[in-house]
């Protein structure tokens, strides 16, 4: 469980989250959405630690972590995966080394016993013979699975994923969809989503919040938000719906 309590955090005089408190449930696909400049990133790089909130506090389970100094906070550290936007594996990297990072650098194990996780990792992610690949090699998709593989080498209790479906097709999208979906069920994570995608939202969405202008303006789960009765977040799944349609046409 993941707990963020009252956080405020403004850049420039300018508040960009407004006392957000929200609880992200273990085992689930916890999903933050809302419009470009809302605030959803930086509530995300909050919880993680690339932020210092101004003022209120997260938890990771009994955990105060925002009182943790930095080197405190490397327990809780190893048991976090991350996704980012654009995959970030190192380029002059094979798949393998790229996995194999976080291993080298939080673990003692021997070098038999990281790859012998890491081709685990990666029949996971149903890439058992792209070991030797580099990225240039690698489609999109299999980019995403990658960095997936990475995020889960250390076991995680937490993961922290943010756009992993941009930039890939439909299909695509759905199958990295349920691949986050099926390892957050098996292993019991906590699994935050940085989202714009109301695919996503409406496949794999057991706990949404909605962002608005910094503000928690909506929670609930996918079942929940095509009732809703918030013009605001009504207006946003619209627009998203309206969006995917005009590209789809093109």
């Amino acid at each position: 469980m993941i707990r963020a309590e009252h956080i405020i955090k403004s850049f420039e005089g300018r508040t960009i989250l407004n006392d957000i408190s929200v609880e992200f449930k273990t085992g689930c696909t916890n999903l933050i959405i809302g419009r470009s400049g809302s605030g959803k990133t930086v509530l995300l790089k909050t919880l993680v630690g690339l932020h210092t909130p101004d003022s209120g506090s997260v938890w990771y389970d009994d955990t105060n972590f925002t009182s943790l100094g930095f080197h405190e906070r490397k327990a809780i550290r190893k048991d976090i995966g991350m996704i980012f936007q654009g995959g970030a594996l190192l380029d002059s990297s094979t798949v393998e080394e790229n996995v194999k990072l976080p291993l080298d650098l939080f673990t003692e194990q021997s070098e038999e016993e990281k790859l012998e996780r890491v081709n685990f990792c990666l029949k996971r992610v149903r890439l058992e013979s792209a070991n030797h690949l580099y990225p240039a090699e690698l489609s999109g998709g299999m980019i995403k699975r990658v960095a997936i593989a990475r995020a889960i080498v250390l076991n995680p209790r937490y993961l922290f994923c943010d756009e992993p479906n941009s930039g890939l097709d439909p299909q695509t999208s759905i199958v990295i969809d349920n691949l986050i979906h099926e390892i957050t069920k098996e292993y019991n994570i906590t699994t935050i989503i940085n989202t714009h995608d109301m695919n996503s939202v409406m496949e794999i969405g057991e706990k949404i919040v909605y962002i608005h202008e910094g503000n928690k303006w909506w929670e609930g789960s996918k079942e929940d938000i095509l009732q809703a009765e918030n013009r605001e977040l009504n207006d946003f799944v619209f627009a998203s719906a309206m969006a995917k349609r005009a590209k789809g046409v093109r």
